[in-house]
């Protein structure tokens, strides 16, 4: 039940431009040098921590995403597919495949990888949980050939394939030529956060000098002499000033100056680079600003615009999705005994596209309207 067709595994061998190994044997050479490493994924997990709107970000596209339901020209396989949907078990404390998907995009848009499995019921009858896998828990290889992807778990002795590869599902976001390497949305922000963590922290560190106000006590002597036991006087009277919880006036005999450490200097301004920063971060994530809560000018047709771009961005990740989605239920009705065709039908995105596009429906129809109309009274002249 689980094994692969021949024909298919000869057909996915065929590519002509990879370069030819000195041994067959090297079976995992093709991606051996490619692979992600646990460094890469420790930086961009750093990056969400650290940078609040690059969280906030992925975490928007992932709820804007909305749901989906399984249509099919057979009530009984529709049913069936939808109870799939609402109730199988996922990652241990979800339920229904929604709650495994988002987890899935957020894994693919933070790492440009993701990898599922599908874990069939004992008696083998249906698919009775999906499980998230963590990456460094896996590999993704090319298996001989790069149109055929190898998920292999990680063990002390090294990589070792996984026993059904057909239970496991992988997705590469836009992968790298000629690899088995996905492209995380991350990549390009590390060197963009790091000037504005560097920003941050400067602020930081200048409030509390600022915030926390330092003062220089300076005490002249009379005639030029200096007596050890006046300035400890004078230093302990000043610090029992400074450390009274309520209002206290510092009292001195003899010139006595104080004066605040840092008062002629003023702290650089950092609005213009940090919004130069955060438009790159903005423009990378395909996200419009005002979704993150920053007051940017921008007029309604820009922002009209900047909704039909996101529109377009979710839709290429909802594609992306959309076969992990058909091969996960496809596998659930198979193993259930059931071999309809289905379709994946997503939600609109809100509520605003449908009404823009019932209004552009109404448009169009008026038009043609007007047009027969016009045409009519033509052909009666």
């Amino acid at each position: 039940m689980f094994g692969r067709k021949k024909q298919d595994r000869e057909v996915t061998r065929v590519a002509q431009t990879v370069p030819k190994k000195a041994s067959d044997s090297a079976l995992f050479g093709l991606s051996h040098y490619v692979a992600q490493t646990s460094v890469e994924r420790e930086l961009y997990a750093a990056l969400r921590e650290s940078v609040p709107m690059i969280d906030a970000a992925l975490g928007k596209i992932i709820r804007l995403i909305g749901g989906f339901h399984i249509r099919s020209d057979h009530a009984a396989c529709e049913r069936m597919a939808q109870q799939f949907v609402r109730e199988v078990k996922s990652n241990g404390t979800d339920q229904g495949l929604h709650g495994f998907i988002y987890t899935y995009l957020d894994s693919l848009l933070t790492y440009g990888e993701a990898v599922g499995e599908m874990i069939p019921a004992p008696d083998g009858g249906s698919i009775a949980a999906l499980y998230n896998a963590k990456l460094d828990d896996v590999e993704i290889r090319a298996d001989g050939s790069p149109l055929n992807l190898l998920v292999c778990r990680r063990d002390t002795g090294g990589s070792v394939p996984v026993k059904y590869q057909n239970l496991v599902v992988v997705s590469l976001l836009n992968q790298q030529s000629g690899t088995a390497r996905g492209t995380s949305l991350l990549r390009g922000l590390p060197f963009v956060s790091g000037i504005l963590l560097r920003i941050f922290e400067s602020v930081k560190s200048n409030w509390e000098r600022v915030g926390d106000v330092r003062f220089a006590v300076n005490y002249k002597p009379e005639g030029g002499v200096f007596s050890e036991e006046n300035a400890r006087q004078i230093a302990d009277e000043w610090r029992k000033a400074m450390r009274s919880e309520s209002v206290c006036d510092f009292v001195s005999v003899g010139d006595v100056s104080v004066k605040v450490i840092g008062a002629d200097n003023q702290m650089l301004e950092c609005e213009a680079p940090v919004r130069a920063l955060l438009e790159q971060i903005t423009a990378k994530l395909g996200i419009p600003p005002f979704l993150l809560g920053l007051s940017w000018s921008s007029t309604e047709r820009m922002s009209s615009q900047q909704a039909d771009i996101l529109t377009s961005e979710l839709e290429y990740y909802r594609a992306t999705l959309e076969p992990v989605i058909r091969r996960i239920v496809r596998m659930h009705l198979q193993l259930s005994g059931c071999r309809e065709p289905f379709r994946v039908e997503w939600d609109d995105i809100n509520l605003q596209d449908a009404v823009e596009l019932a209004q552009a429906r109404l448009s169009n129809a008026q038009a043609q309207k007007l047009e027969n109309e016009i045409g009519w009274e033509e052909e009666d002249g």
